[in-house]
């Protein structure tokens, strides 16, 4: 679970991270990528784009060393999509396509050449319009061109490619997300998107029992979670039986800090990727949505993390484990 009601979503510029575990299950549906149905969009000289879409020259600007890459990734992605005729040749290239860069970057990011979760992300927002350009040239329904934007995006993420290859190894599946606050930073990383990448697919053993980790990225879009595009994609991995441990890491201040109890609802003033605010407030705290209904349940959760063998790591950073909730009647506590 993401808390999203958390300061450190504000600050542009961080070094720790927050970890929360899981404690319950939401039902889900099925559902498309929200930002398909509801994202603002603008045009420019060729292509129709989301808000995230648009900050791409923005961004080449201000990183010149991954421009270049951006630019690339897009010269070859025109070339194919010109040969694609059909609805379905163009789903596959999408999916083909978004596993292709989810596979690219966490093998540059665990081979150490690019230590940075920036550069999949902006070429996953300059890839995505040519394919809705593209679906769009070719009379596709709305229906079928969100089905091929949330096959790319799911691939792009890594959240098709979940699979356990060590028998007798815990199971750990981890979360992290998408750089936020580009408006005010368009130059900002999210460490938990580096966390992802550095262990998606290791196996490895800790005091003599193996390990084995799966990990995926997911956007920071309010239409997004609401949808459930969190639930839908965990739900399969938490009935299953087979997982050992779920952990949700997102962007955090200058410490880890587990977050023990994650909160129901929203009050952040902080916008989304697509300038859209969460409804809540301070004053007036709003409840996120599940199937275009308030999220039930109870105003706070405890996690089920091992919080003080946690804090025995090493590191640079402090582990805290983050009592710390407010509520209108009783404040801070």
């Amino acid at each position: 679970m993401m808390n999203l009601n958390h300061k450190g979503w504000e600050r542009p510029v961080v070094n720790g991270l927050r970890v929360v575990g899981v404690v319950s299950l939401l039902c889900v549906q099925s559902i498309f990528f929200g930002s398909e149905a509801g994202a603002q969009s603008m045009r420019d000289d060729s292509f129709e784009k989301t808000v995230e879409e648009a900050r791409v020259p923005a961004f080449k600007l201000a990183e010149p060393g991954i421009a270049q890459q951006l630019t690339s990734v897009g010269e070859r992605f025109s070339l194919k999509i010109k040969t694609v005729k059909d609805p379905a040749a163009l789903r596959q290239l999408a999916l083909a396509t978004g596993l292709n860069l989810w596979a690219q970057a966490r093998q540059d990011f665990q081979a150490g050449a690019v230590l940075d979760d920036r550069p999949l992300y902006w070429q996953r927002l300059v890839v995505a319009p040519m394919i809705r350009a593209r679906a769009k040239q070719l009379g596709c329904k709305p229906l079928v061109i969100a089905q091929v934007m949330a096959a790319f995006e799911q691939a792009s993420r890594g959240q098709m490619d979940v699979l356990w290859t060590a028998p007798k190894a815990r199971r750990v599946l981890i979360t992290g997300f998408d750089p936020f606050s580009l408006d005010k930073q368009i130059s900002q990383s999210n460490p938990s998107g580096a966390v992802v990448l550095a262990l998606d697919g290791q196996v490895f053993a800790v005091d003599g029992v193996m390990v084995e980790i799966n990990a995926a990225v997911f956007p920071v879009r309010y239409p997004d979670f609401d949808a459930g595009v969190l639930e839908q994609w965990l739900t399969p991995h938490l009935t299953s039986g087979g997982l050992d441990l779920f952990v949700s890491v997102s962007m955090g201040r200058d410490q880890f800090d587990l977050e023990r109890f994650p909160g129901r609802r929203r009050s952040s003033s902080a916008l989304g990727n697509l300038q859209e605010h969460t409804g809540g407030s301070a004053a007036s705290p709003k409840p996120g949505l599940l199937d275009g209904k308030p999220l039930q349940g109870p105003e706070f959760v405890e996690f089920s993390l091992p919080a003080a063998v946690m804090q025995q790591a090493q590191g640079e950073f402090e582990i805290r484990d983050n009592h710390r909730v407010s509520t209108l009647e009783g404040g801070a506590f």
